[in-house]
Parts: structure tokens; sequence; C-alpha cells
């Protein structure tokens, strides 16, 4: 019986049939043993084999195999470098919400983020939120980082999750869609989502004052259906996001200003550090690539953190 992942808490899972029924379900056994790297072989948004069990008066499922993905998004999973941890799979679009302050939403992780993005085909929007709370001189900060972006290739948009500024317009770009939704804690993600879909009433908590964070409102992921047609995946708030699995010579590709002028380098194994006539350190000095953006490169190509306290999800 063929089901999707709408929520994950880790050992239990939320599976929604075709008929609209939710079944509380667990892995088959030997998921566990087939050297999978990843701390949850299943994710939300995945399509699953399902057996239906029954346990006294309560029905349970049983996952038995996991559909091939169309996409899924990846990082450092808590605590286990070697490990990974899947976000959510088969996204259409990602949305990356973005503070100025309170908290505070730094390029570094915006890079890494739309690296994850690219490596794995995912589209990404970049939401600007709180705009109703900058004053003209962050505003002006702001439009100079969202040009920054757009001129890469990335779709970017100011919005007030509280006071709806700008709902209408993300309701257009999540209709029909599998979305998915990211960023630090404390963004406003759960907000949003309660504008977009009133009557889910997520939990939303104040911004701690002594760490300018969020209070981590969402602990697991998890789906919900749009009225407006669609769905969105609520993801935990991320403090960092560790980039895994992708080859030093492959990262130019995944920063598409640089893989658009890297075949003007001398070298083809060029890794645009310390090389001559190095096409990409040549456009960053004449302004052409953000400074931002090669120093993120860097920090990725060295195995470099992000100078968080910790990289991990953030937990209540």
């Amino acid at each position: 019986m063929r089901g999707l992942v709408y929520k994950s808490t880790g050992s239990w899972y939320d599976v929604k049939l075709a008929t609209g029924q939710l079944i509380k379900s667990r892995l088959k056994g030997k998921f566990r043993i087939q050297g999978i790297k990843s701390t949850n072989p299943v994710a939300v948004g995945d399509y699953v084999d399902l057996k239906i069990e029954k346990k006294g008066d309560e029905e349970i499922g049983v996952i038995q195999a996991i559909e091939e993905r169309k996409n899924y998004i990846i990082r450092k999973s808590v605590n286990l470098s070697k490990q990974t941890h899947i976000i959510a799979s088969n996204i259409d679009v990602a949305f990356l919400m973005v503070t100025y302050n309170n908290p505070p939403t730094s390029t570094t992780f915006i890079d890494r983020f739309l690296v994850s993005a690219e490596a794995y085909h995912i589209p990404v929007i970049l939401l600007f939120n709180k705009m109703d709370t900058y004053s003209l001189e962050e505003k002006v900060e702001l439009k100079f980082l969202a040009e920054l972006y757009r001129d890469i290739g990335y779709e970017c948009h100011g919005i007030a999750a509280e006071t709806g500024l700008q709902i209408d317009l993300v309701k257009e770009l999540m209709k029909e869609k599998t979305c998915m939704l990211s960023g630090h804690s404390g963004v406003g993600k759960s907000s949003l989502i309660n504008a977009l879909q009133p009557g889910l009433n997520i939990k939303t908590s104040n911004i701690s004052l002594q760490h300018a964070q969020g209070q981590h409102t969402t602990t697991f992921a998890e789906m919900h259906e749009l009225d407006f047609g669609g769905r969105i995946i609520d993801t935990p708030g991320i403090r960092g996001f560790g980039v895994v699995d992708i080859e030093k010579h492959e990262l130019t590709n995944y920063f598409p200003e640089f893989f658009a002028i890297k075949h003007q380098c001398k070298f083809n194994n060029c890794l645009h550090v310390s090389e001559p006539k190095c096409a990409i350190k040549n456009a960053v000095e004449e302004g052409i690539i953000a400074l931002s953006r090669y120093e993120s490169y860097l920090q990725i190509l060295n195995g470099e953190d992000e100078n968080y306290r910790k990289d991990i999800y953030a937990e209540k």
C-alpha cells in the first residue's frame, strides 16, 4: 500500500494513504542494517510501501520500502559529523527565510544552504522576513543583499509574516507545489505557515533576548496541506548548515556565478585559491563576484564550520 510521509519523530512516522487516512508507522527492522549513512533512512516527503498490521483495535503501518527520491536536501547530523540527516525529500521548491537581525542570518549560512540545494537540484527562493520591523538603513542593506542573490539568479522577496505583507505572493509561489520551509529558529517560519494556513495554529515563541535566538518551536519535520493547493514542509530551526558529500573540485558547480566562468581559468583543475590566472579570483577582485560568496566558498572548501556555537539542529 502506497503512502506519503507527513511527519517524522525519529522512530515513528505519520504516513498518509491515498484515501486521506493517516497511519502511525514504523520501519521494518532490516532498514537499520542496510548500511545507510543517514540517521533517518525515511524522511518527510518520501513515498513508501506500507503494510498495515492490526494491534488490538489500532492499525499500525510497517514501512517495507522507500520509493526512489526525485531529490532531497541533506546536512550533517546532530553531533555526528560522519553521518548525515535528510531534512526532506521530493521537494519542488525550498524557501529559505532570512532575517537581518532578531536573529541575524549570515551570508555564510545562506550560501551553505544554497550550495546543498544546488547539489540536489532543488530550486530556492529567499524570503526576507520581518520587513515591518527594520529601520531605513537596515532595509537598504537588505535590498543590497537581495540584489546580490538576484544577480546570481535566485528569486528574492521581502515579506512580513506577522502583518501579512506579500503573503498572497508567497501563496502563488507555493500553489500546487511541495515546498520546504527552512531557516534559523526565530526567523518566523511558524508565523508564516499560520499566515498561509490560519487553521493550523502552529505554536510560535518569542526570540531569546540573551542570545537573539529563536525558541525552537518545531522539533521534527512535518508536512502540512495548504487549502490553496500544495503542501509545505516545516523543518526544525537550524543554527548551522553542514555541507556534506561534495568533492572539492565539484564545489564550484554549485556556485552558479563561479560555474559560469570557471572554464576561463588557466588550469582545468583550478581550485581558485592560489593558482595563477584564475578567472574566479579575478572576478572577485573586479567586484563581479561578491567577496562574501568567495569567502563562503573558501570556508566550505577548507572544511571549516560556520563559527556557530554548534552546527546542529536547534533543540528545545
